[in-house]
C-alpha cells in the first residue's frame, strides 16, 4: 500500500529516558546512522483509540466519541466509515477495533463500546459489517461486561488460532479481577459469534487470563504467545494508595496476572510476573505491537504507546534459550519522549512500519496544532 503524508517528514533520534527506571533492564542506544523518521499520515482526529489494517490495506481508525474512520491510499475519508451511539466519558466510549481473519468473504469488523444501560455503564462487542464502503448492521456478539469512566479497558484482537480476544478493565472495582463469575479485569477468549470455544482453560467460561486491571493493548508474538500492557495503580483508597507498575505481560493461558493482591513484581509464584514493569514514575502504557517486518535492527521489538509517559517504548523480547518457554525483555528505550504529547495507538502496518497515534484531545493532554494525528514511524 503506498502512503502520502499529509505533513513534511520529521527526522528524530532515539531520546533516552530522563531517569532509568528501577525495575527495567537497562535502556540500549541504536548505532549511529539508524535515525528514525516519523512521517503524519492523518491529522485532525478526534481522540483516536485503536488501529486497524483490514487486507486491502485500508486503516481503521475508531474515534472515542463513536465514530470509525478509514485512512484509504494515505488519504483520511471525510466521512465516518460508521458512526455508534456510545457513552463517550473519561476513558469510555468507542475503544478497541478488530479485523476478522475472513474478512475478505465476511467483511466483518469488531469493536468495544461502553453504553449506558439504566444509568450503568457496560462495554459490549459489537460486529459490523462493510458493505459498499461502510459500515452497517451493528449486532451484539457479547454483551454485559462491567465498564466505568475509567478502567474500561478493552483492547480486542483476532488470535492466530482465529478466535476473538478482548481484554477488559476492572471498572474501578479491584475485586472483580479475581471473581472468576466476572468478565471485568480479564483476558476473554471466544468465538467469533461471542461462544465458548471447548478448549478454554475453564469449560463453559469465557476467561482466559484473570488479574488485570485496565488492559488497552494485545497483540501476539511470532511464537504464537499474547501479549499485553496493564496500567498500574493510581493511588486511589480501593487500590491500598499504591501507585505506577505499569505492565508488559506475557499472558498466561489460564493464568492469573495478580491484580489486585500484586502490582508490578512480586515473589507471589501463584501470579505470572510481568515482563517490564514501568515505576517511578509510571508511563501509562496502552497501544502495543510486536515488529515482524523487514527492518533487522527492529528484529524482536514489542512497540508500546504511552499516555502519561508521553512517548514510545520499544522493548526487545527474547526466549532464555532455544529450549526455553520463557521471555525476558533483553532491552528498554524510550522514543521521541514529549515530541508528539500522549500516544495511545500503535500497530505494524502491512508495509512494514509502525503506525501509532496522539491522544492529546483525551481531556488529559494539551492539544497541540493538528491534534489528533496519526503518525508513521520507518527507519
Amino acid at each position: 500500500m503506498t502512503h502520502r503524508a499529509v505533513m513534511a517528514v520529521i527526522a528524530f533520534g532515539f531520546t533516552a529516558c530522563d531517569r532509568p527506571e528501577a525495575s527495567t533492564p537497562n535502556a540500549a542506544r541504536p548505532a549511529a546512522g539508524q535515525l528514525p523518521a516519523v512521517d503524519t499520515v492523518a491529522s485532525g482526529l478526534e481522540v483516536p483509540w485503536a488501529l486497524a489494517f483490514a487486507p486491502d490495506g485500508r486503516l481503521f481508525v475508531t474515534e472515542r466519541i463513536g465514530r470509525i474512520r478509514v485512512i484509504e491510499n494515505g488519504v483520511l475519508r471525510r466521512e465516518p466509515w460508521a458512526t455508534l451511539p456510545v457513552a463517550a466519558q473519561g476513558e469510555a466510549g468507542l475503544m478497541g477495533i478488530a479485523i476478522a481473519p475472513g474478512f475478505a468473504t465476511s467483511r466483518a469488523i469488531y469493536v468495544v463500546a461502553t453504553v449506558d444501560r439504566d444509568d450503568a455503564l457496560v462495554n459490549r462487542v459489537l460486529r459490523l459489517t462493510d458493505e459498499d464502503g461502510v459500515g452497517v448492521r451493528p449486532t451484539v456478539v457479547l454483551d454485559d461486561i462491567p465498564a466505568a469512566v475509567f478502567h474500561a479497558g478493552d483492547a480486542i484482537a483476532f488470535g492466530p488460532d482465529g478466535m476473538l480476544y478482548v481484554a477488559t478493565g476492572d471498572a474501578r472495582e479491584p475485586s472483580h479481577a479475581q471473581n472468576a463469575a466476572s468478565l471485568a479485569g480479564k483476558v476473554l477468549r471466544m468465538r467469533s459469534d461471542g461462544s465458548v470455544p471447548a478448549d478454554n482453560p475453564t469449560p463453559g467460561s469465557l476467561v482466559y487470563t484473570r488479574g488485570v486491571r485496565n488492559v488497552q493493548g494485545l497483540t501476539w508474538l511470532p511464537s504464537g504467545d499474547a501479549i499485553g500492557t496493564d496500567h498500574g495503580p493510581s493511588g486511589f483508597p480501593n487500590e491500598r494508595f499504591r501507585q505506577g507498575r505499569d505492565e508488559l505481560n506475557v499472558i498466561p493461558r489460564g493464568g492469573n496476572l495478580g491484580w489486585p493482591a500484586v502490582a508490578g513484581r512480586s515473589e507471589d509464584r501463584r501470579f505470572t510476573p510481568p515482563l517490564v514493569e514501568w515505576s517511578d514514575p509510571g508511563i501509562a502504557p496502552s497501544g502495543v505491537a510486536a515488529y515482524t517486518g523487514p527492518h533487522q535492527p527492529w528484529a524482536g521489538s514489542v512497540f508500546v504507546a504511552a499516555l502519561k509517559g508521553e512517548q514510545l517504548r520499544r522493548v526487545v523480547v527474547a526466549r532464555d534459550s532455544a529450549a526455553s518457554a520463557e521471555w525476558r525483555a533483553r532491552s528498554d528505550e524510550s522514543l521521541f519522549v514529549g515530541r508528539f504529547g500522549r500516544l495511545r495507538a500503535v500497530v505494524m502496518g502491512p508495509d512494514g512500519l509502525v503506525y501509532f497515534t496522539t491522544s492529546n484531545r483525551d481531556g488529559r493532554g494539551g492539544p497541540r496544532s493538528g491534534d489528533d494525528h496519526v503518525l508513521r514511524l520507518r527507519p
